[in-house]
């Protein structure tokens, strides 16, 4: 089969197209034949050396693939060969096959595109596990989310909406901000011209919000705090400014506050597989509605990997950017 790999760190030039065995699925797995692979922030990461594959799982990136199943190993009961598939990867995703637990894989949802559909299962996992199970977000809660435009920030906003949430996003141009609005937010701050925590608090009455998805971290923790309402969570999931967060401990406990910090991919299997059936029970259906749809800034083939990668670092993109690979 054909994979993007990474021979030596670098730039996106250092992406290598290259044949490697067809993988064999295990007695639980399943086996995809990818359709199109979703790009990650943690693919650029990998690609520069610094967050290598889990043990067990392939070297090249890729988090998240859609495509058919090509094979189910012997103990696997509810996936058949030909079943529309997506999948959350701890690797490998970059490829003609891939193997995976079958814990892990989702149906395609209704009406969705098979190709559309690798945009889905790491940004809905992502943002179910950390906004509505640590973040405990509910229905008439304000949510405020930073980088808006984003594959997580627009499958954030658009799952705060449907489910109840004042939302107000963050973006880096006046453009991103309008954007954010069209995916579903009631309002949006161009945080290179205006202040966030201050348009947080008008956009609550001065009560602050109940939830922040900080994907900044660094010097953006102490604004997050300034934004949060008493009884708050902010939930980080990735570290942009590499500055260390300085925290004021006094002002969390009076806010009563809590601040949750989670990566998706180190989890133990049996915790993502949770994750991956409560985001079937709980965002799936959303999906099937249409009240939740994929949002997809371009598609790429598999030999373009690094223009891909280009245009993610570009920070030109608005939601997701996938890789076409069948």
């Amino acid at each position: 089969m054909r994979a993007v790999v990474v021979p030596e760190p670098g730039d996106a030039d250092a992406l290598t197209l290259a044949e490697r065995p067809d993988p064999v699925p295990a007695p639980h797995d399943v086996r995809i034949r990818v359709a199109a692979a979703g790009l990650n922030g943690a693919d650029l990461s990998q690609r520069r050396g610094f967050y290598p594959s889990p043990p067990g799982a392939p070297e090249w990136p890729g988090l998240e693939v859609s495509g058919t199943v090509d094979a189910v190993g012997d103990d696997v009961t509810e996936w058949r060969v030909g079943d529309r598939v997506c999948a959350l990867l701890p690797g490998g995703g970059y490829a003609e096959l891939v193997t995976v637990d079958a814990g892990l894989v989702l149906p395609v949802p209704d009406g969705v595109d098979l190709v559309e559909a690798a945009g889905l299962p790491e940004v809905a996992a992502t943002v179910w596990s950390n906004v509505f199970v640590l973040g405990r977000l509910g229905a008439g809660e304000a949510l405020l989310v930073h980088g808006g435009s984003s594959g997580i920030g627009t499958m954030a906003i658009q799952l705060g909406r449907a489910l109840g949430a004042d939302v107000i996003a963050t973006a880096g141009s006046d453009d991103k901000v309008d954007f954010c609005r069209e995916v579903g937010a009631q309002a949006g701050v161009n945080y290179r011209t205006d202040d966030f925590v201050e348009a947080a608090l008008d956009f609550t009455d001065g009560r602050g919000v109940d939830v922040v998805l900080d994907i900044v971290g660094g010097s953006y923790i102490a604004r997050d705090l300034e934004a949060l309402a008493t009884g708050g969570r902010i939930v980080s999931i990735a570290v942009r400014d590499r500055q260390p967060a300085a925290l004021d401990l006094g002002l969390l406990m009076r806010k009563r506050g809590s601040i949750h910090a989670t990566t998706l991919r180190a989890r133990p299997l049996a915790e993502r597989v949770a994750i991956i059936a409560a985001v079937r029970e709980n965002v799936w259906p959303l999906l099937a509605e249409g009240r939740v749809r994929p949002v997809i800034d371009s598609v790429f083939p598999l030999e373009d990997a690094a223009a891909a990668h280009r245009r993610m670092e570009s920070s030109a993109h608005r939601g997701k950017i996938l890789l076409r690979v069948g």
